[in-house]
């Protein structure tokens, strides 16, 4: 424990922000890191709880307590040893990831939770300016050779780690460029692409191999592939958007968030793209769907220019603070703003979409929508709402983005050539714990295994995956388990 009377005497604080008045100006980054004597009194806030809830509440079961401590000691290289023990990428979760851990944070109970993200970001970046982080592929190989199909978070953390036992291992990807959901799916005022390329670079360094623009069962048949390898593990996310087929819906101006969000991010890295300019620029804007896509839908209309915007959601507005149906350590369903709100952004709840409509042109020009009201059960959850009678009405807009999630994976190509058993919610269904489809040696994780769910997750499926086919490879893992404590004491 670096301080035991840190909690008592430092209050939680963030590193400081640009201005949203000058933020918007570009597609920079725009935190700031702290000042030494900072990042010391944050990490010094950790109580090194008897029992760390922070670990369950982590996917990855990240050993926070241990690396706070290092971070206050000064002893970086212990501390990157630690953090880099359950995280192959900190400096994507230590920037985009929801933090569950510190929803469960035993501080949290009755003041704000210990700056558990901030920290590990801090760790990673100081790591690398001291030279810490190096490749880690040993120099003895296995002879296995393992296939990895998409280059998102599960992707990249399966492929480091395979890597890290010694086997051989090339990642296919459809885009032009590694990274998945990292590289097109988040902005880069969340995340500069500077940051995955750095990481891209180093898993080059370890031998692993990226082979672009190969789309898995329609550039290179896909049982081909199965046979060139002892082992495939498909990565491939769930990309499959939730639509909105109301009338009305093939007007122009309608668009998927991701089409908008990976335009933008390919302008922002000077890549070309075919499709027609989706813009906001000049336009009202109204973003359907209340999660991080969507904010970051309000983020990149704020810096194209648009005129207004509007983010609608048809759930009731969550509570501020924790109620009993929430109770610590569970991860608590309250009112999120962003940095993209507070950029500027008009928020509705309870509010349902009717129609979309048009000009003579076939140009959207406003929305219909009405209120509504939710039935809730004893656990306070919404199961059904009703429409509030007279609340029927039209707003004016010219862009709709849809931020309302995605369903499942992509069939065509690659999953239908396989013929790869799907589960009742129509993802890759693989035994449980195990990672393996109905396809001998075909593995599968992240957001096409479980469904659409956060970074961290997909990390967390990337390297349980990778252990469960080197067991597979070899006959038993050198790989660390998912157990923070079996993790810690193989460390050290």
């Amino acid at each position: 424990m670096g301080k035991a009377t840190g909690f008592k005497e430092y209050n939680r604080e963030l590193p400081d922000k640009i201005s949203p008045a000058e933020r918007v100006k570009n597609y920079k980054e725009f935190e700031s890191l702290y000042t030494e004597e900072k990042l010391n009194e944050q990490s010094a806030r950790c109580m090194n709880c008897g029992i760390p809830f922070c670990h369950s509440g982590c996917p990855l079961g990240n050993i926070i307590p241990e690396f706070n401590d290092a971070v206050y000691r000064k002893n970086w290289e212990e501390a990157y040893q630690i953090l880099s023990s359950t995280n192959n990428f900190p400096e994507f979760t230590g920037r985009i990831c929801p933090a569950p851990c510190e929803s469960a944070c035993v501080l949290g109970i009755n003041k704000p939770a210990v700056a558990i993200e901030e920290i590990e970001k801090h760790i990673i970046e100081i790591a690398y300016e001291k030279n810490l982080v190096k490749p880690t592929a040993p120099l003895i190989k296995s002879g296995k050779k393992v296939a990895v199909v998409g280059s998102g978070p599960a992707g990249l953390a399966a492929a480091a780690q395979l890597a890290k036992a010694g086997h051989a291992v090339t990642v296919y990807e459809r885009d032009d460029k590694p990274g998945g959901l990292l590289r097109y799916g988040i902005p880069d005022f969340k995340l500069e692409k500077w940051v995955v390329e750095r990481r891209v670079q180093l898993m080059e360094e370890d031998g692993i191999v990226f082979k672009c623009n190969v789309e898995v069962g329609k550039d290179i048949p896909a049982d081909e592939l199965v046979r060139s390898n002892d082992a495939v593990i498909m990565a491939g996310g769930s990309t499959i958007p939730r639509n909105l087929p109301i009338p009305g819906r093939e007007l122009k101006g309608i668009h998927f968030a991701m089409d908008f969000l990976k335009q933008q991010n390919k302008r922002v890295s000077d890549i070309g793209f075919d499709a027609e300019d989706i813009l906001a620029t000049g336009k009202d804007v109204i973003v359907i769907g209340g999660g991080d896509t969507g904010s970051d839908c309000v983020g990149t209309s704020n810096r194209q220019g648009a005129k207004s915007i509007k983010q609608f959601e048809v759930m009731m507005q969550p509570p501020a603070q924790r109620t009993q149906h929430m109770p610590w350590p569970s991860y608590p369903m309250v009112m999120k703003t962003t940095s993209s709100h507070e950029e500027g952004c008009d928020r509705y709840w309870g509010i349902n979409t009717k129609e979309f409509l048009g000009d003579e042109n076939g140009n959207l020009r406003a929305i219909r929508v009405t209120d509504v009201s939710w039935e809730l059960d004893v656990m306070n959850k919404p199961i059904k709402f009703n429409e509030v009678a007279g609340s029927e009405r039209e707003i004016e807009c010219q862009r709709i983005f849809l931020a309302m999630g995605f369903l499942h994976p992509q069939y065509e190509g690659m999953l239908n050539n396989l013929n790869v058993h799907l589960d009742e919610r129509k993802n890759v269904k693989a035994k449980e714990g195990l990672y393996r489809t109905n396809i001998g040696k075909v593995f599968t994780a992240g957001d096409m295994r479980r469904g659409q769910s956060l970074v961290v997750w997909a990390i967390s499926e990337g390297r349980e995956c990778a252990r469960k086919v080197d067991e597979f490879l070899m006959g038993h893992s050198i790989l660390e388990s998912k157990d923070a404590v079996n993790q810690f004491e193989q460390v050290f």
